[in-house]
Parts: structure tokens; C-alpha cells; sequence
């Protein structure tokens, strides 16, 4: 089992949840988040005044999949959530050792 893990623009989570939904893939864990990468943020006029923000605002979504899925929905969220410009985000892929499903006391891809 994978845990993927990834870090996309806001506006784009609607589409990455429509895909994954349709996938099969319906349950992940969603959390809002900011940061930045290389670009450092972006540089912003507001009343006149030029300001720098550099913390932004990014839609986190950590999904549990079983191995052989990983290309198909690695691609999806790349498909869905790309712009092509500085920004866009990016995608962990870490290994999962088990889970366990707390209802039911499944475990392994039983209980994903």
C-alpha cells in the first residue's frame, strides 16, 4: 500500500476530487495548508502599496491506495491539477507498512 500525498493549488481541488472519485477513490484526508516553494511567494499591490506574501494558501490531500495504482492516480492528480505555471505543487508517494479500519477491525487493503 501507498500513501500519496499532495500539495495542489486551491482552485484546482474540486477537479482532483471529481477524478479521484471516479477512480474509486473517493475517501482521503484534506487539510488546508500554506507555504511556498522555489517562487517565494508572490509580490502583491494593495492601496498603492506593494507588499510580499510569501506564505500561500495550498489544498493538501492525502490519500491510502493499493500499489498498483499508484501510476494511474499519481497521473490523475498531475492531469487535473496542472496549470504549467510556478505554483503548482507536488506529489509524495511513501510507503504504508498497514491499516487498520477501526469499525470493523479490517487491516490491510481490506480496510482501505
Amino acid at each position: 500500500m501507498k500513501m500519496i500525498e499532495a500539495i495542489i493549488r486551491p482552485e484546482r481541488f474540486t477537479m482532483v476530487k471529481d477524478a479521484l472519485s471516479e477512480l474509486g477513490y473517493p475517501g482521503m484526508i484534506i487539510t488546508e495548508v500554506k507555504g511556498h516553494g522555489r517562487q517565494k511567494g508572490i509580490n502583491e499591490m494593495w492601496r498603492g502599496r506593494r507588499f510580499r506574501n510569501d506564505l500561500l494558501s495550498k489544498m493538501k490531500i492525502e490519500i491510502t491506495i493499493r500499489d498498483a495504482d499508484v501510476e494511474k492516480i499519481v497521473n490523475t492528480i498531475i492531469e487535473e491539477s496542472k496549470t504549467g505555471s510556478i505554483g503548482d505543487g507536488k506529489i509524495f508517494v511513501f510507503d504504508v507498512e498497514n491499516v487498520y479500519r477501526i469499525r470493523t477491525s479490517e487491516s490491510g487493503e481490506a480496510a482501505i
